[in-house]
């Protein structure tokens, strides 16, 4: 891990409570969950001293120490060696001829692209891709990566679970899911302090760029931790 938990910024007594509070917020004295749907915890992050008109947009992913999003559905667009294996793991795939009875349909692939989270594809397959389906993968944000012969397949879906993206745009607040609220208070410690100290890196002056950060999970308080 390249960002270690150099928590020169964020105070750990604050981290500490702003995570518990988190997770007590989220389930019953008896420890069962409130509510029945898994709750993703999100960093809400607010930039300052950042002209995004002349300034230099950043972009920059990180993988994890934790899976962020168990839940994240992926679907595989396979060849032959590859749907084997998704079928015997129990992951969604697709072959080549499921997506030509697409026929390059813009509704079809958007309805495809919206039944899943990300896509994988095997390595001999990707390059065909656009051509059987059109661009539309491609403006839904979904194209897939790539999946090589004999690439361990859960470990590629976990990477990708555990993967987030800072990406700068026209305005000055962003946010990413880090975790959920069945992680262990260390581990969603672990994945919020990386994710803040990745961004960090990535701003031209650092901590001066931070105008405040919190955690949220999906129907609880949020909680400011600088």
């Amino acid at each position: 891990i390249f960002f270690r938990a150099t928590m020169s910024k964020i105070n750990a007594t604050v981290l500490q409570e702003a995570v518990q509070a988190i997770i007590d917020g989220s389930h019953k004295k008896s420890g069962k969950a409130i509510r029945k749907f898994p709750e993703s915890v999100d960093l809400q992050v607010n930039l300052k001293n950042y002209d995004t008109q002349k300034d230099k947009r950043f972009s920059g992913t990180v993988k994890l120490p934790r899976i962020a999003r168990p839940r994240f559905k992926v679907c595989i667009i396979a060849d032959a060696a590859h749907a084997d294996a998704a079928q015997k793991l129990g992951i969604p795939m697709k072959t080549v001829d499921d997506l030509k009875k697409l026929n390059k349909n813009k509704k079809l692939v958007k309805k495809m692209c919206q039944e899943h989270d990300a896509f994988l594809a095997s390595d001999s397959l990707i390059k065909t891709i656009p051509r059987i389906v059109g661009p539309h993968m491609n403006r839904a944000g979904k194209f897939p990566s790539a999946l090589s012969s004999g690439e361990d397949i859960m470990a590629k879906i976990n990477e990708i679970r555990s993967t987030i993206k800072f990406q700068l745009k026209k305005v000055l607040c962003m946010g990413c899911c880090v975790g959920h609220v069945e992680m262990s208070p260390d581990d969603l410690k672990l994945n919020v302090t990386l994710a803040i100290n990745f961004l960090v890196s990535l701003l031209k002056k650092n901590w001066q760029n931070l105008k405040s950060v919190h955690i949220k999970s999906t129907m609880g308080k949020s909680q400011r931790i600088f």
